[in-house]
């Protein structure tokens, strides 16, 4: 590649599903390495099986996509659409000998198939068609345009990740080129489509691996410089084995449902696999200013739920007040149905009593799900519902300890967290008792849980009127 040249990338999902865990990685890489070059992301939605491909896994890429903050140059590409472009490039394979008509039959294929299973062999096709005369195929037969592969020597790939991959050549077989029915297939599809895009840095899974060799020989066959390659490592479920759904291999939305912060799990994603130092937390800047295949490794990355999990909350806790409440106004739409329902909106009044919590909330969520619901004390409706263990500090001395300080609290002339703290800490020195004998009744009536923020920061969130109400709803019977 000259020095002069941009780098431009490519992420060419293929409209089948939704944005996978893997698939989204593979977006993350490309987007660092043409960002880091001052280059240029081109997205192709290789949406070619025309039976499997829908608008509606279009438009969820793209949204998650947008979701990861990974932009993309220009339109999206759609290969489909350009599929008279590869019809006429096989057709120019054709005219030049590097391609040809193959007459087999179904059952003819079969048979082949059949043979190298019974001989050990890999089944491939055998070169029938390769070098015989196509005025012998019967007159109006059917046929597919199979390339012309190379035999002899071997194809090498010097790939940025993998390093040196040579393929004998008498591995490689004729593959079609143009189906029966005139569609292009998936190898010439690409080849010609990173080429009318100008793609300079092909970035995949190393799945690809045999299919770089393949389109490399497409590539020479037409006088096209190979674009170079880096093929990055799978991702494996944190056993071992292949990514499954029980691993993690979900479609990016599912995360988002999860509460999951994008910057947390754009950083997560960057990490398997790509390593910089010691680091484990990176801006996007920073991510941009680092990101090389050098610090790519070969061997496949485990995903590990826990360790997203902990990022997240590591994002969260860094995360200024409002902006985290920010991302928590933009999840709540996803909440699935399984989580305390939302509001239709937040008004400003909620809006200011989030603000105030979320300083405590955060400490104690490593999800925006776990955040909402550890904020439901906020927006719970009176008479409260106190959970099981917060029952364990509503019996008859903790139903006592609230009617003892409720007129403490009551008196109290500024409703403020150090204020009410102060009197609730001076009440419990004169009547002998420790804090945590008053703290836990309180957090009960407060929250119907046993867990929650400060408590006397809860008491300034809920303010004077609520908090003094809830306090009476459990301490009546006292």
């Amino acid at each position: 590649m000259a020095e002069s040249q941009q780098i431009v990338t490519r992420f060419a999902p293929s409209p089948t599903g939704f944005l996978h865990i893997g698939g989204a990685r593979t977006a993350l890489f490309n987007w660092l390495f043409a960002r880091h070059h001052g280059g240029r992301m081109l997205l192709r939605i290789e949406d070619t099986d025309r039976a499997r491909s829908s608008e509606a896994a279009v438009e969820a890429i793209l949204d998650g996509l947008r979701w990861l903050g990974l932009d993309w140059d220009g339109d999206a590409f759609s290969q489909f659409a350009h599929a008279g472009r590869h019809r006429e490039v096989a057709e120019q394979l054709l005219a030049s000998g590097k391609a040809y008509r193959c007459y087999c039959t179904a059952e003819e294929l079969d048979a082949m198939r059949a043979k190298a299973a019974a001989e050990g062999r890999p089944p491939r096709y055998d070169g029938t068609w390769r070098d015989r005369d196509p005025a012998l195929a019967p007159a109006g037969a059917p046929f597919v345009v199979r390339f012309r592969a190379e035999k002899d020597g071997e194809t090498v790939i010097d790939d940025k990740v993998q390093g040196r991959v040579v393929f004998p050549n008498t591995e490689m077989d004729d593959l079609i080129i143009l189906r029966s029915d005139g569609s292009p297939t998936y190898n010439l599809s690409v080849v010609v489509d990173d080429h009318d895009m100008g793609v300079t840095h092909i970035v995949r899974g190393v799945d690809h691996l045999t299919n770089a060799a393949r389109q490399s020989q497409i590539y020479l066959a037409l006088g096209w410089a190979v674009p170079e390659m880096a093929h990055i490592p799978l991702i494996h479920g944190p056993d071992g084995a292949k990514l499954s759904k029980r691993h993690g291999a979900l479609g990016v939305e599912a995360y988002r449902e999860m509460g999951y912060l994008p910057a947390a799990v754009r950083n997560y994603l960057v990490r398997l696999g790509w390593s910089h130092g010691d680091n484990e937390f990176f801006s996007t800047e920073e991510m941009i200013a680092q990101f090389g295949f050098d610090g790519v490794g070969k061997s496949a990355a485990r995903f590990d739920f826990a360790k997203l999990e902990n990022f997240n909350g590591h994002y969260m806790r860094a995360s200024e007040d409002g902006a985290l409440l920010a991302e928590l106004e933009a999840y709540l739409p996803f909440l699935p149905p399984d989580a305390p329902p939302a509001p239709a909106r937040i008004d400003d009044a909620l809006r200011a009593k989030l603000l105030m919590a979320m300083a405590g909330l955060k400490e104690r969520a490593k999800t925006l799900r776990e955040l909402w619901e550890g904020a439901q004390f906020i927006v719970a409706v009176r008479p409260l519902a106190a959970d099981d263990k917060a029952l364990t500090h509503l019996g008859p001395e903790g139903r006592q300890m609230l009617a003892a300080i409720q007129p403490v609290l009551s008196g109290a002339r500024e409703w403020q967290a150090g204020e009410l703290e102060a009197a609730t800490k001076a009440y419990a020195e004169s009547a002998g008792v420790k804090l945590g004998a008053i703290a836990q009744p309180l957090r009960a009536a407060l929250t119907g849980r046993a867990v929650s923020p400060p408590i006397f920061d809860v008491l300034a969130v809920l303010g004077r009127e609520e908090s003094l109400a809830r306090i009476a709803d459990q301490a009546a019977d006292a």
